[in-house]
Formats: structure tokens, C-alpha cells, sequence
């Protein structure tokens, strides 16, 4: 028996010797770290919304959104704050490092969230919805009437557009118990506040040097997550950062406005070289794929339809002054129309989803230079008369060498060839090829008429 006893007690200490490796994260805290940069788009609505699964599923107890954004898509906005509204972990929107922002959409994502914090040097705010198309009223003062004089229907969806921001950021405001005034003011004439001013007037909650400032003070900090009261315990808490992956990497490439732009244009270069020479292969292989990148980045862009078609229209008509010469009227129109389709191709909420000016004039010169000189060139040169092969015989003129009622031969370019004709010919009279039979030659005689 004591031998048995011996055994079970070693036993016993074996498994608690053993059990913190067994469950390493028992006692540990996490906090997930995901970097929100540049234009908020359909790339950066995965990432987040990945990362918030991951922490979910990770029992971590807080997600940190280190925020560095110019603004970007109202849609791709709206995604993110309804992860991190309906999100059972806390979220902290950190605004850093010094010399960061969070304009724009970026404002309305640490309204949103749980706890906001910015680093000294930071700022946010300019929060107004713009769209090409026309400009918003300043102070969003304007009722119905004084928007039609002011402009008509435009102006009428501008109001509508501005009132609509107003209204999410004011519930959001409600929401958290932060400044409902100011936010209104950085939608209707787009405040903005440095980080200091954001927490005397109460539109964050910290102002923290660093994540380990950040963390420090966020200890002990009551939140509602989900009408839940929690209480922050991050001391001892362990910082995890989660990198896009390929995925998310090649989709913000391939959202990028100018990117696409490009895309779609080596893809309809690429199929026109690909149907212009059947059997290179090459160019509708990369023509196709780029083609379709560029299409499921319209899908998910803010895409104008006039713009594209403005676009497309300008290649037909630059195709069409090389085929059809119209002293540069089609070329002209279609330059101009390419120019005009591609700056609109997108319509534009801020500046950070529009293409590149210089891009487009580049572009423009570009393709006008390819289809009014380089494929009017090749028009041309297939339109010249053939010069070499069989194709060429046909109408050669040349001499009878001997007199033959049927079957002779004749001398064309200097050489024999053997000759067939449907009348007696005699020797030295000229000779027209009507037809090539392999290595003999169908001739009549050359009349005065011919």
C-alpha cells in the first residue's frame, strides 16, 4: 500500500509540475494590437474584423486600434464601427504615434469605440462628407428652399448627406458620453482639435506617450461592452500585434484607386494586343487576369459609371481615329473624354480615393500616342500591298518563253515557272496570273483593256 501511495503523490506532483504548461494562458491577459493606416477601405474593413474574431476567439481581453488615417470610405467606416459596437472585447482607439491623425473616418471609429486615446501631437476631426460632385454648405445651415436657389438637387443631397453624418456621430457621442456638440461641429464645418484640446473637451478619454502609458492608464477603467459593465485589469498584460496577411495585403493593392486604374487599362490593352494577333497568348493571359482584378476593385470602390463610361468611350474613339481618319476629331474627342472619364472615374468621399492627376495625363498621353500613331502605323503597313508569297503572284505580269496551246512556261520576276492557260499563247507575249495551283501558274494573255 505504501508503495501505491508513493506512486499516486508522484503522480499528483507530476500533473501540477506539468499543469502550467498545460494551460500557459490561464492567468495571462492579452491585449491584440491591429494597425489601422492610411485610407480606410475594403482592405482595412477584413483586417479589422479579422482581428476582432482573433481576439474573440483568443479570449483576449482588449483590442487596440493604433490609428494613423487621412479618413476614407463612409461604407468601409460604417463596417468597422458595427464590428467594434457588437465586439465582446473591449476596443481602445489609439491615435499614434506623435504626428498621427485620425481625420475624418477616423473620428467617427474613436467616437465609436469603448476607450479613445490619442498620443501628444496628434489630432482629429474634419469629419464632413464630401463627394465629387459639389461642394457641401460650410455650416450645414441650409433647409430645403435655400438649397434649391443655392443650387438645386445637388445641394438638396449634399443636406441630406451632411444631416445623415450628423445624426450617426451625435448617436455615437450619446452613446460613449463624449462631446455630442463638437462632433457635430467637425461634421457640419469640419473641426478638428489637437490631442490635449480632444481631452479637455471631452471627445477622448487619455492622452497616453506610449502603449505602455496607454496600458497604465487604462487599468482599473469601467467600460459597457455590451451593456455590460467591465472593469480593465491590463497590468502584467501581454501585447500581441496582428500583421495583415497576403491577403489583406494584396487587396489594399489592388483597392487602390490608382492601381486599379492601371489595371484596367493594361487589361484592355492586353485583350486588344491578344485580338489584334490571335496565338500570342501572353498578352490575354495578362490582359484577362488584370482585367478582372480591376473589375472586383470596381465592385468594391465608390465607382462613377459615367466616368467609366467616359473612360471607355475615349478608347473607342481614339481606336476609331486610327481606323477611320477624321483629321483628329475622334483622336481629339477621345482624348478628352479619356481625360475627363478618368478623373471622375471615382467619386470621391475626401481626397484619399481618387486617382492620381499626374497619373492620368501621363496615362492619356500615353494611350492617345498608342492608338493614333502606333496602331494607325500598323493599319497602314497591313493595308500595303503584299510584296512576297504566293498572295503576291496574283496579277504578276510575265513573259511566254514558247508557244503552247494548254500547258507552257513563262518567265515572272525572273524566274521559270510552269503555266497553264485556257488559250493558245505564243512566245514573248505578256502574261497575267489569275490563280496559283501549287507550283503552277494560271495565266491569261494581257489585253489593251488590262
Amino acid at each position: 500500500n505504501r508503495s501505491a501511495w508513493l506512486a499516486v503523490s508522484r503522480l499528483l506532483f507530476l500533473v501540477l509540475l506539468l499543469a502550467p504548461a498545460w494551460y500557459p494562458a490561464a492567468n495571462e491577459r492579452l491585449a491584440v494590437i491591429l494597425e489601422v493606416q492610411g485610407a480606410i477601405g475594403p482592405a482595412t474593413v477584413d483586417y479589422v474584423h479579422r482581428g476582432i474574431e482573433t481576439a474573440q476567439q483568443q479570449d483576449a481581453s482588449l483590442v487596440i486600434l493604433r490609428i494613423d488615417t487621412p479618413g476614407g470610405l463612409d461604407t468601409a467606416m460604417r463596417d468597422i464601427i458595427q464590428d467594434i459596437l457588437v465586439s465582446s472585447v473591449p476596443v481602445v482607439s489609439y491615435v499614434s504615434p506623435s504626428g498621427a491623425r485620425a481625420a475624418s473616418a477616423g473620428t467617427y471609429i474613436l467616437y465609436a469605440s469603448h476607450v479613445s486615446a490619442m498620443a501628444p501631437g496628434t489630432n482629429l476631426g474634419a469629419a464632413t462628407p464630401v463627394e465629387i460632385g459639389g461642394v457641401p454648405d460650410p455650416k450645414g445651415l441650409m433647409d430645403k428652399e435655400e438649397a434649391d436657389d443655392a443650387g438645386g438637387e445637388q445641394d438638396a443631397m449634399e443636406l441630406k448627406r451632411i444631416n445623415d453624418a450628423v445624426a450617426y456621430i451625435r448617436s455615437l457621442a450619446q452613446m460613449r458620453g463624449r462631446n455630442i456638440e463638437w462632433a457635430e461641429l467637425a461634421v457640419r464645418e469640419a473641426a478638428s482639435l489637437s490631442a490635449s484640446d480632444a481631452l479637455e473637451m471631452n471627445v477622448i478619454d487619455l492622452v497616453a506617450l506610449d502603449l505602455a502609458d496607454l496600458l497604465n492608464q487604462l487599468n482599473g477603467r469601467s467600460v459597457n461592452v455590451s451593456g455590460v459593465e467591465q472593469v480593465l485589469d491590463t497590468s502584467g498584460m501581454q501585447l500581441q500585434t496582428i500583421s495583415p496577411d497576403w491577403r489583406n495585403r494584396l487587396l489594399t493593392v489592388i483597392t487602390d484607386p490608382n492601381i486599379a486604374y492601371v489595371l484596367m487599362l493594361i487589361g484592355i490593352y492586353g485583350l486588344f494586343f491578344e485580338f489584334a494577333n490571335p496565338g500570342l497568348v501572353l498578352p490575354g493571359v495578362v490582359g484577362a487576369i488584370s482585367l478582372l482584378l480591376a473589375l472586383y476593385a470596381f465592385q468594391i470602390l465608390p465607382v462613377n459609371y459615367a466616368g467609366l463610361g467616359l473612360l471607355s468611350l475615349g478608347i473607342v474613339f481614339m481606336l476609331a481615329e486610327a481606323f477611320v481618319p477624321s483629321f483628329g476629331a475622334l483622336g481629339f474627342g477621345g482624348v478628352i473624354a479619356f481625360v475627363i472619364g478618368s478623373i471622375i472615374l471615382f467619386d470621391r468621399e475626401g481626397s484619399v480615393y481618387a486617382v492620381s492627376v499626374p497619373l492620368i495625363l501621363t496615362l492619356s498621353l500615353l494611350s492617345a500616342g498608342f492608338f493614333l500613331f502606333i496602331v494607325g502605323a500598323a493599319i497602314k503597313a497591313r493595308n500595303r500591298p503584299i510584296v512576297s508569297g504566293q498572295e503576291e503572284m496574283l496579277t504578276a505580269v510575265g513573259e511566254v518563253l514558247d508557244d503552247f496551246e494548254e500547258n507552257g512556261r513563262v518567265r515572272i520576276h525572273g524566274e521559270v515557272w510552269s503555266a497553264k492557260s485556257g488559250v493558245p499563247l505564243q512566245r514573248g507575249c505578256l502574261v497575267e496570273v489569275i490563280a496559283v495551283d501549287g507550283l503552277v501558274l494560271h495565266v491569261k494573255p494581257v489585253t489593251k483593256e488590262n
